[in-house]
């Protein structure tokens, strides 16, 4: 304990600026159907990790929408048929260059396999793209 009083009841903020992400994430060019009760979406995946992916779309779903994943990696893997959830936006702007419009999805109730399934797809990616560089 400090001689001026007890440490203070919150850890300090993060750096700005500083990686946040909990996950190793690649950069993929893979087809999505993202279905929820309603609406059936076919989008690409642009980027994922073992905690989610995000979706380029021109009609991202608001945050906090579920749904049903369905992708194929590359090499004729099993695709991947997995819950997820909405949960940030990057939103068309008009007048802006956002030259990547969609949605961040985490992904929810994944079963120990599939974790690790997904976890080794995504090494074997990596592991790929830097022997080739």
């Amino acid at each position: 304990m400090a001689a001026g009083g007890p440490p203070p009841p919150f850890a300090p903020p993060p750096d700005e600026g500083a990686e946040r992400r909990e996950a190793e994430r690649v950069e993929v060019e893979w087809a999505v159907d993202c279905e929820t009760e309603d609406t059936f979406l076919f989008a690409n995946i642009t980027n994922i990790s073992a905690l989610g992916i995000f979706v380029r779309s021109l009609e991202p779903l608001p945050p906090g929408t579920s749904m049903t994943l369905r992708f194929s990696p590359p090499g004729g893997q099993e695709p991947f048929v997995l819950r997820g959830e909405v949960t940030w936006v990057n939103p068309v702007r008009l007048l802006g260059a956002n030259k990547n419009p969609g949605m961040g999805i985490r992904f929810v109730e994944l079963r120990r396999e599939e974790r690790l399934r997904l976890v080794e797809t995504i090494r074997t990616i990596a592991y790929v793209r830097e022997r080739s560089n």
